[in-house]
């Protein structure tokens, strides 16, 4: 079989990758990058209700990207390639996962400097983009998921005198194409759309004084959606405002941070015409101490809380809607774990992060999981008891993450692991399954 441009986009990057002169031998003003990266990923027991108990998958995600610079003027084009291999019917597979052939990112930015006053600088971007807005809780460009988060809008960012920077948006999420499991399976292609039916608008303003430790930032973002034709939605009307606060790790010094998401609105009680109308009243909350050792290995001791509100029995809608938030930083890997999300969660844990060289960084984790409110699904699991007799404790888990640079900024390799021991609730429920969760994958990275 003869290869189609697609199937040759990975191949053609891996030789750039390996001889860099073919990235470099392009026009003034031009410059070309990109990255392959290939995961392999398993898991037994899913800790998801309703998939296969055990499975394997095959990641694939291929990104060129390309920037045109003159003067104050940037155009910046990027496609994402992301397909897998090895699923079948019973596999947890979406647009999480595959997505291929699109042009997430093809914006104009303009450098305008202190059009608003001396010592501020002012930047805006106009077109399709990938976003990480403040913490990346809400909105990011998630790195260890295969696929990305894509909007077309404008954005408008302001540092002035200070350290204060001040972020403004308007944008419109990219609806992955196609979605349904025959087409993901296959690593169908289609242009991702967006439409005004789902608008996602708001800012931020975040103060850092030059050396200090302390940042403190406040923001506000609002989401809403409608249906359009062929995709029923619950109708979300959501208003999300933050607080976040912290000082940075520095060596031989403690550190903290708190963060706390205030969300409201209404929702639909599900997709069906007609549906009622419920208020939203949901909340997130993180709070974490640490303390950084002296020594070559840097080592970074963390204590952290993490609780996002779950729906109970009442008329209020309070299971707290994470949008577009990453969660691998934070909570553990998406892909085919994908368990650990900031809904309906109470957990508290410790992580020791380690950082032996600019080579190598790797960290271990310790969590314990119960459940915000004991009527409703845990976390992203679906795992659900609407009585409430299975308890709140959904177990403990351990995660694992080490990273090194075999060739520095070229070659790195990744692997991942992590141990779900399911507590009561995620084996009495009655879509919970019995044996504990092991989930791992090992990625390998090109870039050039």
């Amino acid at each position: 079989m003869t290869a189609g441009p697609v199937t040759l986009l990975p191949a053609l990057c891996l030789l750039a990758a390996a001889n860099p002169a073919l990235a470099q031998t392009v026009p003034e003003g031009l410059s070309v990058s990109g990255s392959v990266r290939l995961r392999y990923e398993a898991i037994e027991n899913q800790a998801r209700a309703g998939f296969n108990a055990d499975d394997e998958l095959v990641n694939l995600r291929t990104q060129v990207k390309l920037v045109w610079k003159r003067n104050a003027i940037r155009f910046v084009t990027e496609v994402y390639d992301s397909r897998v291999w090895g699923a079948n019917t019973g596999t947890p597979l979406t647009t999480n996962e595959v997505n291929t052939l699109e042009p997430v990112q093809a914006y104009l930015q303009a450098d305008l400097g202190p059009v608003l006053g001396k010592g501020t600088t002012t930047s805006l971007q106009a077109g399709r983009f990938t976003l990480n807005f403040g913490s990346r809780r809400l909105v990011a460009s998630d790195d260890y998921r295969n696929t990305t988060n894509g909007f077309t809008g404008i954005k408008a960012d302001i540092a002035a005198p200070g350290g204060i920077k001040a972020t403004a948006l308007y944008v419109l999420p990219q609806t992955r194409l196609p979605d349904d499991g025959t087409s993901l399976r296959s690593n169908a292609s289609a242009l991702d759309k967006e439409s005004f039916a789902a608008v996602l608008w708001g800012g931020l303003i975040s103060r850092q004084r030059k050396g200090s430790p302390l940042f403190a930032e406040v923001s506000f973002l609002h989401f809403g959606e409608r249906d359009a034709t062929g995709r029923a939605t619950r109708d979300r009307s959501l208003n999300n405002i933050g607080l976040r606060v912290l000082s940075e790790p520095r060596a031989g010094k403690f550190d903290w941070g708190a963060e706390g998401i205030y969300q409201w609105g209404e929702i639909s009680a599900s997709t069906a015409p007609g549906a009622a109308v419920l208020p939203v009243s949901a909340t997130f909350m993180r709070v974490q101490a640490g303390y950084t050792f002296a020594g070559p290995w840097k080592p970074h001791l963390l204590v952290e809380i993490d609780r996002a509100s779950g729906d109970g029995t009442g008329a209020t809608y309070s299971r707290f809607d994470p949008l577009f938030g990453m969660r691998r930083a934070d909570l553990g890997p998406a892909g085919l774990y994908n368990a650990v999300g900031r809904s309906n969660i109470f957990s508290p844990g410790v992580r020791l992060e380690l950082t032996p060289s600019k080579r190598f960084d790797a960290f271990i984790g310790y969590r314990a999981l119960w459940l915000a409110d004991r009527h409703d699904a845990f976390s992203t699991t679906g795992v659900r008891d609407a009585s409430g007799n299975s308890g709140s404790f959904a177990g403990h888990e351990i995660d694992l993450r080490l990273r090194r640079w075999l060739v520095p900024s070229k070659l790195n390799i990744e692997i991942d692991g992590t141990y779900l021991a399911r507590g009561r609730f995620l084996e009495a429920a009655p879509n919970g399954r019995a044996g504990n969760v092991a989930y791992g994958s090992f990625n390998v990275t090109a870039l050039f």
